[in-house]
């Protein structure tokens, strides 16, 4: 066990050793929490941070000179000064070019992106699949889009690993995926593989909890504690669940699958097992016959859901919402969030039945009548589990600087 750091109050102070320790502890905490910062809520001047941290100018000073020079952060554009006297302010902002390969595996299309620092989705490639591609597919699918964007990425940005956001059961230590059923995984080591193929850092997590990661730090739940986030694909429901700032991971990092919460006994199989699950009932798929598609993006769905009066398909839309209202319900009361975060199809039921969906986090959970739970959908939309997937690497390789 490791001893625990001494000082001596006799005369003389405190012994070398630990005050360095504690002096580089210090910084070191003082450098992540303005990267941090500035990473998370976009640019600010010297005299904004100061402000949000405490700090002091001179201290403020030296810490984004050091930021600047390991080329985590750069110089802004100067803001406007309409109506003020004296020189506009210059602000700071976080390195974009310092950047990670965000990879996305659906059952339709593997898509891989580049997001920088601030997190801006700076290049985005879909590669469509006619059936859900393996493990060993989208390595090999993988490798050749990063080589395709090798020369941009060498010559225009710092690439500090890779995150992966798999809709499907993973190790949150190895980056391991035990079932991911809607691609045909089972028990792949997709992280290690891609790691060896692409010779970087990769982590991988569960799709869902990913896009609470996003959600939380850039989209509709930023600065807010206790959220929620269920996301609605065509693979199915995945959920992750954030309590006090912290994403609940749960055993081996499996928590939030809110998408096998039972909602009709009597229901459709789901491929758990169970009868009647969330994403059994809950499903784009029984509303694509009523629309003549076999695929429709959530753009188009929006549209789609405003202007028709087919009283099947409204059928349909009500009988899902009134599921996904119960399920809410039982959300709100086991986890108590300040938000619930409805994303893809999901955000798409909202959008037609918010009244019905926003009674059922206000009135029917414990308490409700002293409780105020906001239901939102998602802002990041398209790039939500893009900005996720990289956020996984900013938080595990750049944000607790250690320069």
């Amino acid at each position: 066990m490791a001893q625990p750091t001494m000082t001596d109050e006799r005369a003389g102070g405190a012994l070398q050793p630990a005050a360095a320790s504690t002096n580089a502890h210090v910084r070191q905490r003082n450098l992540s929490t303005v990267l941090g910062i500035l990473h998370h809520d976009g640019p600010h001047s010297r005299a904004e941070l100061v402000r949000r941290t405490g700090l002091t100018r001179s201290t403020m000073t030296v810490l984004t000179a050091e930021l600047m020079e390991m080329g985590l952060i750069r110089d802004g554009p100067a803001r406007g000064g309409s109506g003020r006297v004296g020189r506009p302010g210059v602000l700071v902002e976080a390195n974009p070019e310092v950047a990670a390969v965000a990879v996305h595996p659906e059952s339709d299309a593997i898509t891989v992106a580049v997001v920088g620092l601030g997190g801006g989705v700076l290049r985005r490639v879909r590669y469509d699949t006619p059936a859900p591609a393996s493990a060993r597919e989208t390595v090999r699918v993988v490798r050749s889009i990063v080589d395709g964007m090798s020369a941009d990425l060498e010559r225009d940005h710092r690439i500090v690993g890779v995150g992966v956001a798999v809709p499907g059961l993973v190790r949150s230590r190895t980056g391991r995926v035990l079932l991911a059923p809607h691609l045909g995984w089972r028990d792949e080591s997709i992280a290690e593989a891609l790691s060896k193929s692409l010779g970087r850092y990769v982590i991988a997590a569960n799709d869902a909890s990913v896009g609470a990661r996003g959600e939380s730090v850039f989209g509709a739940g930023r600065g807010v504690r206790n959220i929620v986030f269920a996301n609605g694909t065509s693979a199915g429901i995945g959920g992750g669940v954030i309590i006090g700032g912290e994403v609940l991971n749960g055993t081996e990092g499996f928590a939030g699958e809110l998408g096998h919460t039972v909602v009709d006994r009597n229901g459709a199989r789901c491929h758990c097992g169970r009868r009647g699950c969330l994403e059994a009932e809950v499903s784009l798929q029984r509303l694509l016959p009523h629309l003549a598609r076999t695929h429709i993006d959530e753009d188009e769905l929006d549209i789609a859901l405003g202007l028709s009066r087919d009283p099947a398909l409204l059928a349909e839309v009500s009988r899902q919402a009134e599921l996904l209202s119960e399920a809410l319900t039982d959300f709100v009361n086991l986890f108590s969030p300040d938000m619930v975060v409805l994303s893809g199809y999901l955000g798409n039921l909202l959008s037609v039945s918010r009244e019905r969906l926003t009674d059922a986090v206000r009135v029917h959970p414990v308490g409700g009548e002293t409780r105020s739970v906001r239901l939102e959908r998602s802002k990041l939309r398209s790039s939500l589990m893009l900005v996720g997937a990289a956020e996984l690497v900013f938080a595990d390789r750049v944000l607790p600087v250690t320069g």
